[in-house]
């Protein structure tokens, strides 16, 4: 049997493209299975496919949607771009997916202004602090953290502190990772 890195399967083509308002479900399923990200309702995945399109990525691999990021560009902060989730299939893991789908988001119109990204993560949430420090490394950005929702003040002490993470990217850098 071949080992991950030699296995012909994983080396398919990944195609990255905006939702649409027929991805809702699959979206709801896709993150249902991504333990451990909080489930929002079928239709709230509706709205962000077709009201924040713009700002969301899918990640397909053979017409199967393996991949979503959901985000936003701050109203109050139209150079940030919030990323409020990022979801990445088992049979899709190890082949970067979620990188590649951070820089088409990045690449889109709707980000052309973007110098700065921002995710919320909870400290036991290991696969999201890989993911956005990688990014960083890789994006030469600068990255920041501190507790910002946190588990007394916000969630009435039934959820974990959720730490605001803040990656500063310079303007170049976001051309060449284009």
């Amino acid at each position: 049997m071949p080992s991950k890195d030699n296995d012909p399967s994983r080396s398919r083509d990944v195609v990255f493209r905006t939702p649409t308002d027929t991805d809702g479900a699959a979206i709801w399923n896709l993150i249902r299975e991504s333990k451990p990200l909080d489930e929002n309702s079928m239709y709230c995945n509706l709205i962000q496919c077709t009201d924040f399109a713009d700002t969301c990525v899918v990640a397909e691999l053979d017409g199967e949607i393996v991949g979503w990021i959901s985000a936003y560009i701050k109203p109050s902060e139209p150079e940030t771009v919030f990323v409020w989730q990022v979801a990445v299939s088992e049979t899709a893991r190890g082949m970067g997916v979620g990188s590649r789908m951070l820089t088409a988001l990045l690449d889109r119109d709707a980000c052309r202004d973007v110098t700065t990204l921002q995710t919320t993560i909870t400290r036991s949430n290991a696969a999201s602090w890989a993911l956005f420090s990688r990014f960083c490394d890789r994006m030469d950005g600068d990255m920041d953290h501190e507790p910002h929702f946190t588990r007394d003040e916000h969630f009435d002490g039934t959820a974990a502190t959720e730490h605001l993470v803040t990656i500063d990217l310079a303007a170049e850098d976001l051309k060449k990772a284009a």
